[in-house]
C-alpha cells in the first residue's frame, strides 16, 4: 500500500477584488449582492466596443507598499504581495521561527504585466527602443509575482507560477497541495493575480466577442444564466491562500478555513477558446476531484461554477454538472460570483475558492446577481439575485481556461475536521 495521503486544510485568507479590498469587505459585497462593474477610468474607451469593467475601487498602491517598491511592480504584481501579506498575517504564521527552506510560493496570472506591456510599447514607439525601462521585462512576465511574494517575506522553499488562462489559480493550489503531500514544504502560499484592464487587453477580447458590450447598463452587463447575457465582464485583483497539513494547524492552534478534499485536473483537447459542447472535460475534472476527495457526488452541497455569462459556456458547465451529479443536481445551490466581481481571468480560481471558503463559515450561499429572465435551457437553482441560508459541507469550485484547461477543487467544511 502506498503512503496515506496528507490532509491538506487552508489557514489564511488574502484577497483584493472588485468588490472588496479585503476577506471582511469582500464577504459584504458577496452577501449584498454588489455589482463592481462601472466604465474604465484607466484609458479613454471612445474607440472601444466595451467601455466598463470591473477595477478595484479606491485602490492605491502605496497604502500597502512603499513607492519605490511599486513602481517597479506592474500591477498584478502588486495586487499578489499585497493579497499574499494579508493571506500571511491571516494565518498567524511567525516567519521568524519557520526554516525559510520549508515555506514555498505558487502563484499564477494568465496574462501577466499587461500595464507594463502598454506603457512600454508606447515608449518603444514615440521615442525609439532605448527608452524601454530596464525593469521591462521583469515587469511583464507572469512568474515575477512569485518571485516578488518570496523576496518580500524570505520564502526560500518551492517557488513557481502557473499560467493556464481562465484555470490558473486553481492550478497554483493544486501544485500548492501536491507539494505539501509530498512533503517538499510545510506551508505554500498560493493563489493568483491579474490587472488586464488595459487598451490592449479589451480590444483583444472585444475582437474575440468575447466581452460584454451592454455599455449602458455596465452594473448589470454580467448575467450568468440569463437568457439576455452577452459575454463575460473583465475584472481585476488578486486571492492568496495559506496551506499547510491538518496536522501542523491542529498543532499550532490555527484558525481553520476548510480542508482541500479533492482536486481534479484535465484538457477539454477540443478546440483553442470554445468549450466541449456537453462538457466533457469538466465533466472528467469534477469526477476526479470526488474521487480524491472519496465522497459521492451527494455530499456536494454548493458549487461556484465558472459561469463566466457566455452563451456557450454557461451552457457546457451546466450540462457536465448535471452528468456528474445526476438526481442529486437539483438539490445542489449553485452561483456565479462573476456576476459581481467580473472576471478576474487567471485569479478568478482562487477568488471563487475563497467564496466557497467563507460560505461554508456562513453557511450562506452568495447569489447569481442580475438573473432577470432565466435561461430556459438552465433547471437549476442559481441563487438567482439574493443570498440564501444554508449549511454546506462539501463546496466545489469549478475553473476552465482557454486551451481546453479544466480544474475542480472540493473543500470540506472546518466544523467536519
Amino acid at each position: 500500500m502506498g503512503q496515506e495521503r496528507k490532509r491538506v486544510v487552508v489557514t489564511g485568507i488574502g484577497v483584493l477584488a472588485p468588490i472588496g479590498l479585503s476577506k471582511d469587505e469582500f464577504w459584504t459585497g458577496l452577501v449584498e449582492g454588489r455589482s463592481g462593474a462601472a466604465p474604465i477610468t484607466y484609458f479613454d474607451t471612445s474607440d472601444f466596443a466595451t467601455t466598463f469593467a470591473c477595477e478595484l475601487k479606491n485602490f492605491s498602491a502605496v497604502d500597502y507598499i512603499d513607492r519605490k517598491s511599486a513602481d517597479r511592480m506592474d500591477p498584478y504584481c502588486q495586487y499578489a504581495v499585497i493579497a499574499a501579506e494579508q493571506a500571511l498575517k491571516d494565518s498567524g504564521l511567525d516567519l521568524q521561527a519557520i526554516d525559510p527552506l520549508r515555506i514555498g510560493v505558487v502563484h499564477g496570472s494568465g496574462i501577466g504585466g499587461m500595464t507594463t506591456y502598454d506603457q512600454q510599447f508606447r515608449a518603444y514607439l514615440e521615442r525609439g527602443p532605448r527608452r524601454i525601462s530596464p525593469f521591462f521585462i521583469p515587469m511583464l512576465i507572469p512568474d515575477i509575482a512569485a518571485g516578488q511574494i518570496s523576496m518580500k517575506f524570505g520564502l526560500m522553499g518551492p517557488n513557481h507560477a502557473t499560467a493556464s488562462a481562465c484555470a490558473t489559480s486553481l492550478h497554483a493550489i493544486i501544485d500548492a497541495w501536491m507539494i505539501l503531500q509530498l512533503g517538499m514544504a510545510d506551508y505554500m502560499v498560493c493563489g493568483g493575480s491579474e490587472a488586464p484592464i488595459t487598451q490592449m487587453s479589451v480590444g483583444g477580447f472585444n475582437s474575440a466577442r468575447a466581452l460584454s458590450t451592454a455599455n449602458d447598463r455596465p452594473e448589470k452587463a454580467s448575467r450568468p444564466y440569463d437568457r439576455d447575457r452577452d459575454g463575460f465582464v473583465m475584472g481585476e485583483g488578486a486571492g492568496s491562500l495559506i496551506l499547510e497539513t491538518l496536522e501542523s494547524a491542529k498543532a499550532r492552534g490555527a484558525k481553520i478555513y476548510g480542508e482541500i478534499a479533492g482536486v481534479g485536473a484535465t484538457a477539454d483537447a477540443y478546440h483553442l477558446t470554445a468549450p466541449h459542447p456537453e462538457g466533457a472535460g469538466a465533466v472528467n475534472a469534477m469526477k476526479a476531484a470526488l474521487s480524491i476527495a472519496g465522497i459521492d457526488p451527494d455530499r456536494i452541497d454548493y458549487i461556484n461554477t465558472h459561469g463566466t455569462a457566455t452563451p456557450l459556456g454557461d451552457i457546457a458547465e451546466i450540462t457536465a454538472i448535471k452528468k456528474v451529479f445526476g438526481e442529486h443536481a437539483p438539490k445542489l445551490s449553485i452561483s456565479s460570483s462573476k456576476s459581481m466581481t467580473g472576471h478576474l481571468l487567471g485569479a478568478a480560481g482562487v477568488v471563487e475558492s475563497i467564496v466557497c471558503l467563507l460560505a461554508m463559515e456562513n453557511a450562506t450561499v452568495p447569489p447569481t446577481i442580475n438573473n432577470d429572465n432565466l435561461d430556459p435551457q438552465i433547471d437549476l437553482d442559481i441563487t438567482p439575485n439574493k443570498p440564501k441560508k444554508r449549511s454546506i459541507g462539501y463546496a466545489l469550485n469549478n475553473g476552465f481556461g482557454f486551451g481546453g484547461h479544466n480544474a475542480t477543487l472540493i473543500f470540506k467544511n472546518a466544523s467536519n475536521l
